[in-house]
């Protein structure tokens, strides 16, 4: 499986996890927050911040019609009782005001930009920053002429998949890659937005699939509570992790404060993977640390049993194979069964070959 490159990191199989903290539209409107969350982010040890890139207008149209009204006891209550225009009208992040700001925030502190554009324009708007690679959401995974827009800049493409059936995903990826896109990451994920985990539908096994059928890089992206299914996801192969991001949890933040980590929460999250990573290491063998290489002396090795004359046969009576490690690899012994010794041996002695005559 090939790796690419999103800036200065390397994403792909035996690379450490691309972690991509989600802001959303959990800055609620307010740039002071939004900055907060960059930073926190950064402080957590996120590779990247993400942001959503759209206009009430180009997400929606500004409607009453019964099918343009949010409903369903699945959603929250914060987004109940509105319409979709309404929403996405106190969720949006502003454009040129904040953009670029943020951008470069999250490049002094070290991490990536990148944003979730949900419509061609949006494609054209980042673009002029310049960013390094596109995220497509879920729910845009199959829109065609976005995935055509987002294909023609030949820039990598990071792409959840979430709900979207196999034939969906196919045309999508094929659509990318006609299109233009040689550098793709396929990212499972959970959309059940919920702050309690559903581990009997993350089925993780997915992912492996995704590389079978698609020769792909994947990752995982959560819109559930917890730490504990991404963790797992990155030991099972993710090489991306997409989580949503708030500082702390408060009543201001509504919208996806739920299913969002705070900042010690994404911490855990970030330190945990780190961590098995640290344990997954690399190919070796041997011993890996002093203590492993002190304690081989308890493997066994050959001794003399009991006092060998000069000039006597070395029989299985006359040598033991015993610990500790101090003589011949045990791997002789049946060759050394045809020589004899080279001069007295006192019994205890570890054989060696200046010992023996061949």
């Amino acid at each position: 499986m090939k790796s690419f490159s999103i800036g200065s990191h390397t994403i792909g199989e035996g690379n450490p996890c691309f972690i991509i903290a989600e802001m959303s539209a959990n800055h609620s409107q307010n740039y002071e927050k939004a900055v907060e969350i960059v930073k926190a982010a950064a402080a957590a040890g996120a590779d990247a911040i993400k942001l959503q890139t759209y206009k009430p207008e180009t997400m929606t149209m500004d409607s009453d019609k019964p099918c343009f009204w949010v409903d369903g006891d699945e959603n929250p209550e914060s987004w109940k009782r509105q319409t979709f225009f309404e929403l996405y009208k106190k969720a949006y992040t502003p454009w040129e005001e904040w953009h670029g700001p943020l951008q470069k925030l999250a490049h002094e502190r070290g991490m990536e930009f990148l944003s979730t554009p949900f419509d061609p324009t949006a494609v054209d708007f980042l673009e002029t920053l310049g960013v390094p690679c596109y995220k497509i959401a879920s729910y845009e995974a199959t829109d065609i002429p976005l995935l055509k827009r987002i294909a023609r800049t030949k820039k990598p493409v990071i792409m959840s998949v979430g709900f979207a059936s196999l034939e969906e995903i196919e045309l999508s990826i094929q659509t990318l890659r006609e299109n233009g896109t040689d550098d793709l990451a396929i990212l499972l994920c959970t959309t059940s937005y919920s702050d309690v985990a559903h581990p009997e539908a993350t089925n993780l096994a997915t992912m492996k699939d995704l590389v079978r059928r698609f020769d792909c890089i994947v990752g995982f992206s959560d819109n559930m509570g917890g730490v504990e299914v991404p963790a797992l996801a990155a030991a099972a192969g993710a090489a991306i992790i997409e989580k949503h991001f708030v500082v702390t949890h408060d009543a201001e933040t509504q919208l996806d404060d739920r299913f969002s980590l705070d900042q010690e929460g994404l911490k855990k999250m970030i330190d945990t993977i780190r961590w098995q990573e640290m344990v997954m290491g690399t190919v070796s063998y041997g011993p890996q640390t002093p203590a492993e290489l002190h304690n081989r002396r308890f493997r066994r090795s050959l001794f003399a049993g009991v006092d060998i004359k000069k000039g006597e046969k070395f029989t299985s009576a006359n040598v033991r194979d015993v610990r500790p490690d101090a003589g011949l690899e045990t791997k002789y012994f049946e060759e050394i069964l045809n020589y004899t010794a080279a001069k007295d041996i006192e019994a205890g002695t570890p054989l060696a070959w200046e010992l023996i005559v061949k």
